[in-house]
Parts: structure tokens; C-alpha cells; sequence
């Protein structure tokens, strides 16, 4: 058996069981211990599960949210390559939605010179885009101080009223099982409301997103095209049965 079909097994059986026993892999897979030992390893670092004395399982954490520095100093150079992809994508005229995050963050230098409207519900990102002279719409509400994020019941029946040709997005998590996932409910409501008022939806996410879930859930893959650096192998034909993936050489 190959290594890959190997592994997805593994992920498989966890789907049904949430643990496994490293001694009913051996006997299910036909694999030494040592095999084993070395793919649960492995799947591990992708995140893919957490070893237990035995065996392993599901991870069993949410995310942890990070302030918006934080984020912003993270995987910086995959950010940009995903951010330049997803500018690519714009084109003449287009009213699109860009939601507060790094990466969303990083789209701005690459939209200079573009004819085009953008809805934000971030003032940081408001501020970078007036300074290249785009025509700005920002969200009125409660500004999260952690995210830069304007949230709350007046942002949403603002956004309410808007459609857009494109909307790009941030998220914290993207798995298979729980789709797009945020930590924040509030701003899960505005990201749900941008997504489903767009004729095209596009997350941009880093490799260390797949994988990870936060408290709210968004929507589910099928929802958006995702733009990457890099999807995990283990899980890269899973993914791209449920959506378009595109990925972008760092």
C-alpha cells in the first residue's frame, strides 16, 4: 500500500471512531509498527490528529484567536503570494467585499491602479485602501479592538443591503467535517451574510489553517474557491471533491 493511501485510511478510521489503537492499525493495514509509528508522526505535524499513549486521535482543540500584530507576523511570505493570486482575480468595475485579516490585508498593494469598489469591515484595511486612493465603503458598528473587526447588529443590516461580484475572505479554520470556522459568532455572521451576497466567494488561507477549528462555523467548503501556498496532501482529493482549490508557488 502506498504512503498517502496509507494515511488517508488513518484519517478515515478517524473520522468514524475519533481514536484509534496503534495495534488495530498494524492489523487493519498490514503495516509494521515502525510504519505506523512513523505516519502518526507525520499526521500529526500536519494536524491532521494528536498521538495518545496507544494510538491517536481528533485533535480536541479550538483555535486560539489572534490579535490582529499577531497574525499580521505569521507566514508572512505565503500571505503575499496568496494575496497577489487573489487580487488577480479582480477585474474592471467590480464592487467587491474584502474582509478584515492578514491575508485580506496583504491584497491591498496589489489593487493599486484597479477600477473598482470595495466594502470592508475593517477600518485598518479602510485607511490602507483611501491611502491608495480605491474607492471606500466601510461598515459602521463596534470595532473589535483584537481584529480591527466592525462587528455587531449595525454592520450586519448595512452589509445586508450590499451584493458584490466578489468577496474575499479570512478565515481561522477550514476541515473537512466543520468547513470554514472563525472564533468570533459575531463576525462569523458578517462573514456568513458577505459570502452568501456575492456572486463569487474566495478564502484566502495559509497552509496552517487546513485542518483547524474555531467555535463558529461560517459556511461549509463548498461555499468558496480557497486560495493557498499549499494544501496538505493527505487531505488535497478530499478537498478538491467538495471545491475548487488553487494554489500559488512561495
Amino acid at each position: 500500500m502506498l504512503t498517502e493511501e496509507r494515511r488517508k485510511q488513518i484519517i478515515e478510521l478517524l473520522d468514524q471512531h475519533s481514536i484509534v489503537k496503534s495495534q488495530d492499525l498494524i492489523t487493519l493495514l498490514d503495516a509494521s509498527e515502525s510504519t505506523i509509528r512513523r505516519d502518526l508522526h507525520e499526521l500529526e505535524k500536519a494536524g491532521l490528529l494528536e498521538r495518545v499513549h496507544g494510538g491517536a486521535q481528533r485533535p480536541q482543540y479550538l483555535e486560539k484567536e489572534l490579535g490582529m500584530v499577531e497574525k499580521s507576523s505569521k507566514n508572512v511570505h505565503q500571505k503575499q503570494a496568496i494575496a497577489k493570486m487573489a487580487a488577480d482575480y479582480i477585474v474592471e468595475g467590480d464592487v467587491i467585499y474584502l474582509d478584515a485579516g492578514s491575508t485580506t490585508l496583504e491584497m491591498i498593494p496589489f489593487l493599486k491602479g484597479k477600477i473598482m469598489t470595495v466594502v470592508t469591515n475593517s477600518v485598518g484595511l479602510a485607511a490602507k485602501l483611501v491611502e491608495q486612493e480605491i474607492p471606500t465603503i466601510v461598515l459602521g458598528g463596534r470595532i473589535k479592538l483584537s481584529t480591527d473587526a466592525v462587528i455587531g447588529n449595525q454592520a450586519i443590516e448595512q452589509l445586508s443591503n450590499y451584493r458584490f461580484n466578489k468577496a474575499f475572505m479570512g478565515m481561522n479554520g477550514a476541515h473537512l467535517e466543520h468547513g470554514f470556522t472563525t472564533p468570533d459568532t459575531e463576525e462569523a455572521a458578517l462573514k456568513r451574510i458577505a459570502m452568501d451576497h456575492a456572486q463569487e466567494s474566495f478564502v484566502l488561507i495559509d497552509y496552517s489553517k487546513f485542518n483547524q477549528v474555531s467555535f463558529s462555523r461560517v459556511a461549509p467548503l463548498e461555499a468558496a474557491t480557497i486560495l493557498t501556498d499549499k494544501c496538505p496532501m493527505i487531505i488535497y482529493d478530499r478537498i478538491k471533491e467538495l471545491t475548487t482549490l488553487k494554489e500559488v508557488t512561495v
